[in-house]
């Protein structure tokens, strides 16, 4: 089993060859989960799933565009998240490294998201980018979170990791875990205990070792799987399924006993 827990096959850079992406995509994952940054591409992503049976939606407002977040941002997002292929909110959070939405206006946003997946019940998909410190402040204050939530594509310390687990978070580990100087992350990767652990690729960013520098696909999740299995001394088969496991769990993905999505039929 392989699952890449956040990927965004939606974006332009698929355009001209996603239903090769797409087959390559059935033949290696068990599932994946498309994740929105705006309402459009929230849209996007449902649409993805309704197609293809292997994917599941998220739906949210990342911090860039917090700025240009409609009035009724939230009316919306909530009936996007009826669809019965959205499995969570996301993704939101916080960015200080491009600052492309003012701050003020991120927390009000990452706030107000937090407080729809509590009132949904949905978990939620977090990004932090160089903001740490706001994002725990923020995430310790509106806790607890009884349906869960993952950091992704975690790129904090160990004692970040620490405070985010002791909330219930997952950790999530994409393609950065790779790289010869991720020394931070490659720590983390062997810390982090197994029952927390996700993996993904935020496609078509950030790509694995041996594929840097080329865009990246869902199926490369199996790079970071193979490299953190190796750090951890265990046979990547193991750290599949396990990591599977917890993407199943954590958005309640309906995967059949024979490790295939259930069929989706629609409404």
């Amino acid at each position: 089993m392989l699952i890449d827990s956040h990927a965004h096959l939606d974006n332009e850079r698929f355009n001209q060859d996603r239903p090769e992406v797409m087959t390559r995509c059935s033949r290696e994952l068990t599932a994946l989960i498309n994740v929105g940054y705006d309402l459009a591409s929230s849209r996007r992503s449902i649409a993805l799933a309704e197609k293809y049976p292997f994917i599941y939606a998220a739906v949210g407002v990342h911090p860039h565009d917090a700025k240009d977040a409609p009035a009724d941002y939230r009316q919306q997002l909530t009936e996007l998240a009826a669809h019965p292929k959205v499995v969570a909110v996301g993704e939101i959070g916080l960015d200080y490294y491009y600052d492309l939405s003012p701050r003020e206006v991120q927390q009000k946003i990452f706030r107000e998201q937090l407080q729809l997946a509590k009132e949904l019940q949905l978990p939620f998909i977090i990004h932090d980018r160089d903001a740490h410190g706001d994002i725990l402040q923020i995430l310790q204050q509106a806790a607890p979170y009884p349906a869960g939530g993952v950091m992704h594509c975690f790129s904090g310390s160990w004692e970040v990791a620490q405070a985010c687990l002791k909330l219930g978070l997952y950790i999530s580990l994409a393609g950065p875990v790779t790289f010869a100087n991720a020394g931070k992350l490659q720590e983390i990767a062997r810390r982090v205990p197994l029952e927390r652990l996700l993996v993904e690729t935020d496609c078509p960013y950030l790509t694995p070792v041996p594929h840097r520098g080329k865009r990246n696909e869902p199926a490369y999740v199996r790079h970071v799987v193979e490299y953190i299995a190796r750090l951890r001394q265990m046979p990547p088969e193991e750290l599949a399924c396990i990591t599977a496991g917890n993407t199943v769990n954590l958005f309640k993905l309906p995967v059949s006993q024979g490790g295939r999505p259930a069929n989706f039929q629609g409404r």
